[in-house]
């Protein structure tokens, strides 16, 4: 049932240049860093074109979240999209795959972030640190969405700092004649040997470096003037992460060509910062690495508690999930339960959190493009020549191409999404009963 009391509303502050920054903070800059070396071996030395693939991919879907945050400016995102353009039914089960994303996603960054804290204090096990980094974030997304857009703003500034500063020492070392010695070379997006197989097969992995760059439309009834402002902040999220990517990507590999000689594929980056920098730039890369996944784990913790609320608020969770604390305005319950989902990241088993966090990503971008068919080409009968355009063949573009990006999903994901599904699928039969608030849901 939905609870319209005057004190369960959020409150909209937000504008463009804050949600823009809590996109990229989610996304995480340096997360090009983190990849480079995995990839630049799958792709033998194309990562850059891998990143070019992935982000004409995305741009579709960023495009086509636009046009739905403009017909429904909700903290639901894609579950209230598919529910309400498509049906209530499979709009619940498209919300309870994408939580894969939004639930396991904070645990990873909390996972990471207390390995590097353990192996830069090694006598502070990260059994000790991933609690200490729960409270602290749970703490802080409690109080408010402008407390957390602040603190991500600064930390986002010092990533794209360190990145910079990345970058600047890579460009000063192939200037002084270190890898190709030169600056204009087009053997990171094409080489004779260049193969396609294995540069879609990087595309695939690099997906996950975008993952955030819609995680900005929970953040609707938090907005003003949201069907103006989400549009253009989800495109230039994506489009802007995906330049600060290829463009690093590029001149990494112009630096150190070859791809196969790193020790450590997962420590690439590590060992290119030694290379250009020394112990200086290796100092700085680790710092901004742990600040990136400090704030990533903010971004995403506030992105997960925002689904839940809309969940519960429309009676597909139970009524707790869609409480507002009176004075901070902020779903204290979710935050908190999210923090608790957290604390499982001294568990370990990042593969298989991955894996979840992939198919439920994948399969939301997928319906965000099917609910633009749904809503203005079916629904609306917006079908004049430019409407064609606009609401079915761009989406079904974007569609397409996130079928082919699903595709390529581990037989390991595949099997652990789908059975997430069956739960679902058994949790609406037997516990909602048909309890789901379908009245807001009919509106066209």
């Amino acid at each position: 049932m939905k609870n319209d009391a005057s004190n369960n509303q959020l409150k909209r502050t937000l504008t463009l240049i804050p949600l823009v920054l809590i996109g990229l903070a989610y996304m995480d800059p340096l997360v090009v860093l983190d990849t480079y070396g995995v990839v630049a071996q799958v792709t033998k030395g194309h990562v850059a074109t891998a990143y070019v693939a992935i982000l004409v991919a995305l741009l579709f879907t960023a495009y086509s979240y636009g046009k739905m945050v403009k017909a429904y400016p909700s903290a639901g995102s894609i579950f209230t999209y598919t529910q309400k353009s498509i049906h209530p039914t499979v709009g619940f089960l498209v919300g309870w795959a994408v939580l894969l994303d939004y639930l396991f996603l904070p645990m990873v960054d909390l996972a990471i972030g207390g390995v590097f804290l353990s192996a830069a204090f090694p006598s502070i096990p990260i059994t000790v640190w991933v609690p200490i980094l729960a409270v602290i974030i749970t703490t802080i997304n409690i109080f408010g969405i402008q407390l957390t857009a602040a603190i991500t703003s600064l930390f986002v500034t010092f990533q794209t700092l360190v990145l910079f500063v990345f970058v600047g020492f890579v460009i000063h070392g192939i200037n002084e004649g270190m890898g190709m010695a030169t600056l204009l070379s087009a053997d990171p997006f094409y080489t004779a040997q260049m193969e396609l197989s294995p540069v879609l097969a990087g595309a695939s992995i690099l997906c996950i470096s975008f993952l955030g760059f819609d995680a900005v439309t929970t953040l609707s009834e938090e907005t003003i003037n949201p069907t103006k402002t989400l549009p253009r902040a989800i495109f230039l999220i994506a489009l802007l992460g995906g330049v600060m990517f290829i463009g690093t990507s590029y001149v990494l590999q112009l630096v150190h060509p070859d791809f196969t000689s790193f020790k450590n594929t997962d420590a690439a980056a590590l060992e290119i910062a030694v290379f250009v920098g020394g112990s200086f730039l290796k100092a700085f890369f680790l710092s901004g690495t742990i600040v990136a996944i400090f704030s990533a784990s903010l971004s995403a913790h506030a992105s997960a508690s925002r689904l839940l609320y809309a969940m519960g608020r429309e009676g597909a969770l139970p009524k707790p999930f869609a409480y507002i604390h009176p004075k901070y305005k902020t779903p204290v319950f979710n935050i908190v339960f999210i923090g608790a989902i957290s604390l499982t990241a001294v568990l370990g088993e990042l593969e298989i959190i991955y894996s979840f966090i992939s198919f439920g990503a994948l399969l939301g971008f997928l319906f965000v493009n099917l609910s633009v068919i749904a809503h203005y080409f079916i629904r609306g009968k917006k079908r004049a020549r430019g409407d064609v355009i606009r609401y079915l063949i761009a989406p079904s573009i974007g569609a397409l191409l996130i079928l082919w990006l699903f595709s390529s999903l581990h037989t390991t994901a595949m099997l652990l999404g789908g059975g997430w599904l069956v739960i679902g699928i058994l949790y609406t039969v037997f516990v909602l009963k048909g309890k789901v608030d379908y009245s807001l849901t009919l509106d066209r």
